[in-house]
């Protein structure tokens, strides 16, 4: 079990540098104080972008051998993005597992490695809402519509925007 309280003591650590100096657009804090491997974090939807404005809930589940392997992310708002899958998961390269993808398409270098932290993956997460990924989506129907029929995705978007605002 030492690497579960080696775990916990990392993560314990990344949440007491995130309240000293917090980042810009972005939250987090413990869903529940008892269990520090379930994060609760408020992503703010970027400026300039078809998300700047909303307020978007995740939780963030670390493994008990973090940091060797990544934690899963979803998002408890409504999200319409092409790298979301339906049920809110996150699909981007840091949070796959380390090494070779088996499928070829991502090289180990672009997926997990340790040196990433709660801060490092949110800013991906945050970039990742700035520049969809449509090459190899999560979200078929969302890939389609960014590329093919953009004005109703914006209008999906915003709608989850919007929607995110009243849960404020």
């Amino acid at each position: 079990m030492a690497s579960g309280t080696q775990a916990s003591l990392l993560l314990q650590k990344q949440l007491r540098d995130l309240c000293k100096r917090p980042v810009d657009g972005f939250s987090a804090g413990l869903v529940d104080e008892s269990n520090v491997f379930e994060w609760s974090v408020t992503i703010i939807g970027p400026p300039d972008t078809l998300y700047d404005g909303g307020y978007f809930n995740a939780v963030m589940t670390f493994p008990s051998n973090y940091p060797n392997s990544p934690p899963s992310v979803r998002f408890i708002s409504e999200m319409w993005h092409p790298n979301v899958y339906t049920d809110g998961r996150v699909c981007i390269s840091i949070l796959h597992p380390p090494g070779e993808d088996p499928n070829g398409y991502e090289l180990a270098s672009e997926r997990w490695t340790p040196v990433h932290t709660v801060e490092s993956i949110v800013l991906s997460i945050i970039s990742m809402l700035s520049s969809p990924n449509d090459e190899s989506p999560a979200n078929i129907d969302a890939a389609k519509e960014w590329r093919d029929k953009r004005e109703v995705f914006r209008k999906k978007v915003s709608r989850c925007v919007r929607k995110s605002q009243e849960m404020l």
